[in-house]
């Protein structure tokens, strides 16, 4: 994930992203691949690869020749290092530019960051430069909009309490979680034959302390939001959502999330 959001999201902590989202992350990668279909062999960049969620699964699924993972976040590659094999190569470093020459991979690749960069346009141009002609571009990016009941549940509890929580809901704030927005920004950055498709998974939380605790790590927009509120607002907050959630009678939780992947060719 990458750290320097446009939200204004501090993105630092490895431990804490992958209570919050980083398992997540695990779940919709294989997925993710399965559809790319890449042939094995292939040198890899995984762009914003955060803990490494979608570099172990390159590595598992992918065979890679070559993997390099890209983020701006020392923590998340601290975490990354621990996930990954020492021949993959992690840099610091962020979309403006990627620091790797023209045509050095096969396959570029980004997971759940595509919302977070300042210029997601200019961000598709920078992978597609570094991918070698005939090469793949492709990313997913979380449907904030319609179906990451995760995070609509927060921002649904908080505007109970804090009326400046609903203009903060990310499917109003990152207008690329809708398919055809992000099917367009590839259009913009120059990429033909764009393909899309809906990846869905259903979270499930042990029980409400698994849902809520990662949110006060502070990671992401919502986290952020709850470390902001008073103490006393944060609790009506947690016990609205405790009120609410579906709760099954061993007192687990399962909330359905889909992210939307895009993907097209670099002209030859």
């Amino acid at each position: 994930m990458n750290s320097t959001a446009a939200s204004g999201s501090a993105w630092r902590s490895g431990g804490a992203y992958e209570r919050y989202m980083g398992r997540w992350s695990r779940l919709l990668a294989p997925p993710f691949l399965q559809w790319l279909d890449a042939p094995r062999a292939q040198r890899w960049l995984d762009l914003g690869c955060g803990t490494g969620a979608l570099g172990a699964a390159i590595v598992e699924h992918a065979a890679p020749r070559a993997l390099t993972g890209v983020d701006p976040s020392a923590g998340f590659l601290e975490t990354a290092r621990l996930a990954l094999p020492v021949s993959a190569t992690l840099q610091q470093g962020s979309a403006d530019p990627i620091p790797l020459d023209d045509g050095a991979v096969d396959v570029a690749v980004s997971g759940l960051v595509l919302n977070f960069v300042p210029d997601a346009v200019a961000a598709l141009r920078e992978m597609a430069r570094v991918t070698a002609g005939g090469g793949t571009v492709a990313v997913y990016v979380w449907d904030y909009a319609q179906k990451m009941e995760m995070i609509r549940r927060y921002w649904d509890a908080a505007a109970q309490f804090d009326p400046r929580a609903g203009a903060q809901h990310q499917g109003e704030r990152f207008p690329l979680c809708h398919p055809d927005a992000l099917a367009a920004a590839f259009t913009h950055a120059g990429l033909d034959d764009v393909q899309g498709t809906a990846l869905e998974i259903t979270m499930r939380f042990a029980d409400f302390d698994d849902y809520w605790q990662p949110f006060l790590g502070g990671q992401g927009p919502a986290p952020a939001h709850a470390m902001q509120l008073d103490e006393a607002t944060r609790a009506r907050v947690r016990e609205r959502l405790r009120d609410t959630l579906p709760q099954q009678r061993d007192g687990s939780i399962e909330l359905p999330a889909r992210a939307w992947a895009a993907r097209a060719r670099v002209a030859r």
